[in-house]
């Protein structure tokens, strides 16, 4: 099966056309206004609509409040909500219990415990995403992880790779990680929160022969 490819931080209808050209099967929205990747909800449901029936719509969120949630998830009505923060495993699967969402958690991998700890979230979650750890923001920053830490490793929930990826680099993580799903987002920008058509096909087109 064909590695699945998330292009996150999506912000325009010529990036979110370039996406799904070049592949894509998810497109990431980030509803979090300290990231330079923010999208305010009218212009996230205009994205959302866009790839709608071409690639599954992502709404990622950082410790938003119930409130915040809701209002985010009514507006856009995603394919998969994303908890990119502290939730708590509790938190996130009372949401997946109560709505009709695809529910992911990113997780900064640190080092062999992460993974084991990682397991709080079976059956809460329907997927997890591994990525660097936090620095200045939870996820977009570039930065890879070591990947021998997933090689060999069973995993017990679905999963997916991020962190650092470019089209330079995500054959090999795939090779190293058997990673089925692989995230970017700073890895095919000019400049933070600005996206480059040309280097989001690159990205696709070296995950996909890979």
């Amino acid at each position: 099966m064909a590695v699945q490819i998330k292009i996150c931080g999506l912000s325009t209808p010529e990036t979110v056309d370039a996406a799904l050209a070049a592949g894509a099967t998810h497109i990431g929205l980030v509803h979090y206004e300290p990231s330079p990747r923010h999208v305010a909800l009218d212009l996230a449901r205009e994205l959302r609509e866009q790839a709608r029936g071409k690639a599954k719509a992502v709404l990622l969120l950082v410790n938003a409040d119930p409130e915040t949630t809701g209002r985010a998830l009514n507006a856009i009505q995603p394919d998969v909500v994303q908890f990119h923060g502290n939730e708590t495993p509790q938190w996130i699967g009372g949401i997946r219990r109560s709505l009709p969402y695809e529910v992911w958690k990113a997780v900064g991998l640190k080092d062999a415990g992460t993974l084991t700890r990682s397991e709080k979230y079976i059956g809460k979650v329907d997927r997890l995403l591994f990525d660097a750890p936090a620095k200045a923001l939870p996820g977009g920053n570039g930065t890879a992880f070591d990947w021998s830490l997933l090689s060999g490793h069973r995993h017990k929930i679905d999963w997916a790779l991020a962190g650092g990826l470019t089209a330079g680099n995500v054959a090999e993580a795939i090779r190293a990680t058997g990673a089925p799903l692989v995230d970017t987002s700073s890895g095919v920008e000019s400049a933070p929160g600005v996206k480059d058509p040309q280097r989001i096909a690159d990205f696709c087109r070296a995950a996909l022969a890979a």
